[in-house]
């Protein structure tokens, strides 16, 4: 097995008084690289370790060298599957029955156009009046092409895209064209994914009006109140030609995806009841948007954010695991 990276902070030797682990090896997490991915398996490896008496590791990595891994055994527990979008190589181990999806971790992940809030709602104690209290839909976008005025090409609208490279870049470009905004609305596509976020976070803080392309969770949806334009709903063979037609005539709605927990199965058969916690363990869109904005606000850590989890939520982690768990995981606090 590939060396992982240790978790120092949660990793302590067992008292008397806890659980005795089922195997007697660390339990090896994927370390996807990226931030509601870092806080889940922060959560759990601390579940894991103060409540079960076991000891955790972490293997870092990008989303596909990961699923392979734990398609060989090299990796137990990937903590965002994300199944409406899953890679080839997890479609493949789980056609191999050397992986499995165990249970839901959040159901309610959101893609999509958005637009603050106080565009539509204006916002009383800012002292922002609503500016399009009409926009609901991408529908209205051309009535509105002055209110997201482009500051380097006057008479366009801006909208702000994905970095080029990545995916949603492409959706939403042939989205323009679908929507036939791309010759009113300039297609701007930040350098990099934090430039996008900067821009949102700028206009935002300023009471500005600002068009753009998120999703969630993430720490922008859980910091900035931002409202989905309507679009089309969501249709699979018109939402996979967008990836590759880049003048459609249709488009549609982003689905809203199911995020799920996926283990090895030989690891599933090792150890049934980190298995039960790890089916059980269930979250949301907008709590882990909340907790990641924490991260942002607070420049902390997923391990930091982990414990302010556990001390501020505990009548959601109770609830997957026994009693006798909970104690334990509340002492360790």
């Amino acid at each position: 097995m590939a060396v992982g990276l240790a978790f120092s902070p949660f990793i302590s030797s067992a008292k008397a008084d806890t659980a005795s682990c089922e195997i007697d090896r660390p339990v090896m997490f994927a370390g996807l690289n990226y931030d509601s991915a870092l806080f889940h398996n922060a959560v759990a490896r601390f579940i894991i370790e103060k409540g079960y008496g076991c000891k955790t590791d972490a293997l870092p990595g990008d989303v596909i060298p990961l699923l392979t891994g734990a398609g060989k055994g090299d990796v137990d527990v990937v903590m965002e599957i994300w199944r409406d979008n899953v890679a080839d190589a997890w479609k493949k181990a789980e056609a191999a029955g050397t992986v499995s999806q165990i249970g839901v971790n959040f159901d309610d992940a959101i893609e999509g156009w958005f637009v603050p809030r106080y565009v539509i709602e204006g916002d009383a104690a800012r002292g922002i009046e609503p500016m399009a209290p009409d926009l609901k839909s991408v529908s209205d976008l051309s009535k509105y092409i002055d209110l997201f005025s482009d500051p380097e090409e006057p008479g366009k609208g801006r909208f702000y895209n994905c970095p080029s490279g990545w995916v949603c870049e492409k959706v939403n470009s042939a989205k323009l064209h679908a929507y036939r905004l791309d010759e009113s609305y300039t297609n701007f596509r930040p350098g990099t994914g934090a430039a996008l976020s900067a821009a949102i976070a700028s206009a935002h803080k300023r009471g500005k009006p600002a068009l753009y392309y998120y999703w969630g969770p993430t720490w922008v949806m859980g910091l900035y109140d931002s409202y989905r334009l309507k679009e089309p709903a969501y249709d699979p063979a018109i939402f996979d030609a967008l990836k590759t037609d880049p003048e459609p005539k249709k488009a549609t709605a982003y689905p809203q995806s199911t995020v799920t927990v996926g283990v090895n199965t030989a690891f599933m058969k090792a150890a049934p009841s980190l298995v039960t916690f790890l089916t059980h363990y269930e979250t949301s869109n907008a709590l882990v948007s909340e907790m990641l904005a924490y991260m942002q606000e607070n420049d902390e850590k997923p391990e930091g954010a982990a414990l302010y989890f556990l001390k501020q939520k505990p009548e959601i982690w109770k609830s997957w695991v026994p009693d006798a768990v909970a104690k334990r995981v509340e002492s360790a606090l």
